[in-house]
């Protein structure tokens, strides 16, 4: 995991050398770039917005040591650099303006969710990070939010801190399945850091340490007295809930982590039923993603809980976000230049932009993307809000809990074609018509 002290350095070169190019040229432009989604991971219709507090962490820290300088200095794309340069990393801190869509809030491709403007070099260097983080968090926090709608009711935990790419994504990840519905997390450092609730219970190599699964069974139980949790599959899985029945012990759940979920749940049921254990819970893991739990809780198996790994800190269906980061407006000398981009299938859409959502019934009916400076449509409500002013927050960031709820309530929002675990449908989205003509006009007068 990087030190924190680092991140003016987790950046892409090329961020680096154009701010090297900006400055021997004088460049002196206050830049506006918008991050937005181009397209939607498959099977998709709608995302969640993700990861603006690490966003705003980051701009708040981002600082150049002298050991980056040297690093820099020795590099050999700067050889040439002047000194001049070097210095302005010495004193560089972010003093730009950052509107944002709040973390937990539903959107849809092509909006912009989050806003930069500042001199050039400042808001050029930061292009990287945000990507990152906004990208991942994004990401994961949607795929949650389907697992979760796939579980109907039923708890899901994000299991997935050993099969993330490292420490670092699987912290994070943790903290964007929280937003995205889950309960809790397996990660006790998610925990620590964020205050998500933690789940756990036992491995295999628990019960393959004793000589019998009884032994194991009534150790642990030993150990946690009010509320042991045992692992039924590690070798016959129905042998294993009869023995824990026999214990003369509750257990508050049993974990069920292979096989055919729908019928051993089933089985395991009547056992602990029999048994007069009504009240424990059954907890089912294992290669689990949206489509196999939409299968099983359509199937009304008797399983309580759930714990999703790999599929879900990966993204494993499409495990890459297409954000973007793209420079919408350019002020120099006074002048506002609005700019686009027009390469095949890539087109932008310029200047900085709000979006306004049209709600009728309590359901999403339709986004306005228009300019900032516009009157809004009638009963709409702008989603990006202010959250830093010449590098300083200007408002108080809601908490990780107040970003869930707010997940929680907009997808409640959103219509149900947007929801299908199959297929995508197209954004209810559509431009203004000042900012449908300003862009038809740049996109086709760009060469000039």
């Amino acid at each position: 995991m990087d030190s924190e002290g680092d991140v003016a350095l987790s950046t892409d070169l090329y961020e680096l050398t154009m701010a090297a190019a900006y400055y021997a040229n004088n460049e002196e432009s206050q830049a506006t770039f918008e991050l937005f989604v181009r397209s939607y991971p498959r099977n998709r219709s709608y995302l969640i917005a993700a990861g603006l507090q690490q966003a705003l962490e980051y701009l708040t820290r981002i600082k150049f040591t002298e050991r980056h300088i040297e690093f820099l200095r020795k590099h050999p794309n700067f050889v040439a650099v002047k000194e001049g340069f070097f210095e302005y990393l010495r004193n560089f801190k972010f003093t730009g303006n950052v509107w944002a869509m709040p973390e937990g809030t539903v959107f849809f491709t092509n909006e912009p969710i989050l806003r930069v403007s500042g001199p050039i070099i400042e808001a050029q260097i930061v292009e990287t990070n945000l990507l990152s983080i906004v990208n991942f968090q994004t990401l994961i926090a949607s795929k949650a939010s389907r697992v979760v709608e796939s579980a109907r009711g039923r708890g899901v935990v994000e299991f997935g801190a050993r099969r993330a790419h490292g420490p670092e994504s699987a912290l994070l990840a943790a903290r964007a399945s929280y937003i995205g519905g889950c309960i809790g997390t397996s990660n006790v450092l998610a925990g620590y850091k964020f205050g998500i609730p933690t789940y756990g219970t036992m491995a295999h190599s628990f019960i393959m340490t004793y000589d019998s699964e009884r032994d194991a069974f009534d150790r642990f139980a030993r150990a946690f007295p009010s509320n042991p949790a045992f692992l039924l599959d590690t070798y016959d899985t129905l042998e294993a809930a009869k023995t824990a029945v026999s214990l003369g012990v509750e257990p508050s759940l049993v974990r069920l982590d292979s096989g055919d979920r729908y019928s051993l749940s089933r089985k395991v049921r009547r056992i602990l039923d029999d048994a007069g254990m009504k009240s424990t819970k059954i907890f089912v893991s294992g290669d689990l993603n949206e489509y196999s739990i939409d299968q099983l809780t359509k199937r009304k198996a008797p399983i309580d809980f759930f714990g999703v790994g790999t599929e879900l800190v990966t993204s494993r269906d499409d495990p890459a976000l297409s954000g973007i980061y793209k420079l919408v407006a350019l002020e120099r000398e006074g002048k506002m230049a609005f700019k686009v981009k027009t390469s095949k299938g890539k087109f932008t859409v310029p200047g900085a932009k709000q979006v306004h959502r049209r709600i009728s019934r309590g359901m999403i009916q339709e986004d306005t993307i228009a300019l900032d400076n516009e009157k809004p449509p009638p009963n709409t409500k702008p989603l990006l809000s202010e959250v830093m002013r010449t590098g300083q927050l200007v408002t108080n960031i809601p908490t990780l809990d107040q970003s869930r709820e707010r997940a929680r309530s907009e997808l409640q929002s959103l219509p149900a074609e947007y929801r299908s675990m199959h297929g995508s449908v197209k954004a209810p989205v559509r431009l203004s018509t000042r900012l449908q003509r300003l862009a038809n006009s740049l996109w086709k007068n760009a060469n000039r």
